[in-house]
């Protein structure tokens, strides 16, 4: 018996470890990375966004697919970027994907159906993401930061983004506000 609990002792410690080596750690620099804007305020341009806000508040929203989970976390999250603008809160959305331009139908889409109007939607040519910000296979990542320092990062299996889940996670958006 006692084997057997040091055996699985051992093994949930390998899993954890693991499992926190996996993406960005909180409390890291967050980088530069270009993106292509589809809604925002440079619309087909490409820019930086993380150099573009600098220091403020910041949501980032890294997404492999746009669906009804995507359009739930985005609208809340663009209500609150909009209701803390004193604060200079900011937020964008990331579609990775290997076809960029094939995806901008569907942002602008997002964008008008759910009166997305505070948070650029953007696509990045790599269906892996930056490789400075080590995103998981989730299907969505939720990062946040404010001074360049990583406060908050959550993953996302499609199916786990529920609105409960959004709740959570947008709640977490008054670990970055002043």
């Amino acid at each position: 018996m006692k084997l057997t609990t040091a055996l699985c002792a051992s093994v949930m410690l390998l899993a954890t470890a693991a499992f926190a080596g996996e993406g960005l750690e909180l409390g890291s620099g967050v980088g530069a990375f270009t993106v292509t804007d589809v809604t925002g305020p440079e619309a087909g341009k490409s820019l930086c966004y993380r150099c573009r806000y600098g220091s403020q508040p910041v949501v980032s929203i890294f997404a492999r697919q746009v669906n009804d989970e995507l359009a739930t976390l985005v609208k809340n999250v663009d209500q609150v970027v909009g209701q803390n603008k004193g604060e200079k809160m900011a937020a964008f959305v990331v579609l990775l994907s290997d076809d960029p331009t094939g995806q901008e139908g569907a942002l602008k889409s997002l964008a008008k159906d759910h009166g997305i109007t505070n948070t650029p939607l953007t696509v990045f040519d790599d269906k892996n993401g930056p490789p400075s910000y080590k995103i998981t296979d989730a299907d969505f990542t939720v990062m946040m930061w404010v001074d360049g320092e990583l406060k908050v990062n959550e993953t996302f299996k499609s199916g786990q983004l529920t609105p409960q889940a959004v709740t959570q996670v947008v709640g977490k958006t008054g670990s970055i506000l002043n």
